[in-house]
């Protein structure tokens, strides 16, 4: 008898352990989903931050060229 409560005992171990593994390799799946999520959020903000770098330097340019323009206007008056 004592051998049969062995196998029983490994049986319930081995089905743990399978509950366990079961639970990691849907961790896994979700840390990969949720990663690549965060990936393509970082991608989008670095590309949103290149548009909004390169409309500021249009603006800045556009106010120096203003302000040239105005320079310009006042040594001529």
């Amino acid at each position: 008898m004592p051998a049969m409560a062995s196998s029983n005992d490994l049986l319930a171990q081995m089905q743990q352990l399978t509950a366990r593994v079961d639970r990691l390799v849907e961790l896994a799946k979700r840390l990969a989903d949720e990663n690549r999520s965060l990936r393509q959020g970082q991608e989008q903000l670095v590309a949103e931050r290149a548009q909004l770098l390169s409309k500021n330097e249009m603006a800045r340019s556009r106010v120096e060229s203003m302000i040239s323009r105005l320079k310009s206007l006042e040594n001529n008056a």
